[in-house]
């Protein structure tokens, strides 16, 4: 299993971003997909968690982040809107199959205040 994920870059503090995990199976044959960020001197953290077609968010992105699928391209979203500066981190795509973990290489998601 690959995961692909782009989209991150420099935003000011307002902007919104989207970024993309290019799975290199189908999105239907993991149990759980995800995003998770890790700032600088932090420990990675969940942003959302997708399982049994639900989307989980971490409380601090509630409201300004939204988790999409597009099944037909083996692809999963984060639309990050109203980016704070505490948003930056390297942002991870994740994904469970068969009790393995799968990672993504990470963007980075910077904004400027």
């Amino acid at each position: 299993v690959q995961l692909q994920a782009s989209g991150g870059g420099l935003v000011q503090a307002g902007g919104s971003l989207r970024l993309s995990c290019a799975a290199s199976e189908s999105i239907y044959s993991f149990n759980v997909m995800g995003w998770y960020r890790q700032a600088p001197g932090k420990q990675r953290e969940p942003v959302v968690v997708f399982r049994s077609g639900s989307p989980d968010y971490a409380d601090s992105v509630k409201g300004r982040f939204a988790f999409s699928t597009d099944v037909a391209k083996n692809t999963v979203y984060l639309k990050m809107n109203r980016l704070k500066p505490e948003d930056t981190a390297v942002y991870y795509c994740n994904a469970q199959l068969g009790g393995q973990t799968y990672w993504g290489q990470g963007t980075q998601v910077t904004v400027s205040s």
